[in-house]
């Protein structure tokens, strides 16, 4: 990937994590849309783990059948990377390759609990700023990133309420 498609992506990225807020959140809509994120695992056959963590608290987890125990370190780490940083993981992970760097050396921040790669989403709600993450592993890191964003794009499309899934033929 070179430099012009690195920064192509960041800058989509950056228009989903400005566009993807929710105008209100709680633990009850943290649960619809982990149930959400479930039905579309399930849609795609994908083998991930699923969290929802906000206002200091894991609020949805959720381990698809196939999915592995390492899943849910990835989860983790990414998840980490997003608290931390208040930006999806893939952005975060971009961003390092664009500049020749990673995490250790720019941040002091240990592989083993930090990675930046996709698959985790700032949660924010509209003026009030990032208040938590939303997580997927299991798939390559633009899948993982993608099946969030295009789940938050259904809920927004249907005015936040819970949408219906419906399998692509």
């Amino acid at each position: 990937m070179n430099l012009l498609e690195i920064n192509n992506l960041l800058m989509e990225i950056r228009q989903q994590e400005e566009s993807l807020q929710w105008p209100v959140f709680n633990e009850a809509l943290a649960w619809e849309l982990g149930c959400t994120l479930q039905q579309a695992a399930e849609l795609n056959q994908a083998a991930v783990h699923i969290e929802i963590e906000a206002f200091g608290r894991l609020l949805f987890a959720c381990a698809m059948p196939g999915s592995a125990p390492s899943n849910a370190d990835w989860a983790r780490r990414k998840r980490n990377v997003t608290q931390m940083l208040q930006r999806s993981s893939l952005a975060i992970g971009l961003g390092l390759k664009r500049d020749e760097t990673d995490l250790q050396r720019k941040m002091g921040l240990p592989d083993r609990d930090y990675a930046p790669h996709g698959g985790s989403f700032p949660l924010r709600i509209l003026g009030s700023g990032c208040i938590g993450s939303i997580t997927v592993s299991g798939m390559p890191e633009f899948d993982d990133h993608e099946m969030i964003v295009n789940v938050l794009q259904t809920w927004q499309e249907n005015g936040w309420e819970k949408p219906t899934l419906i399998v692509d033929n």
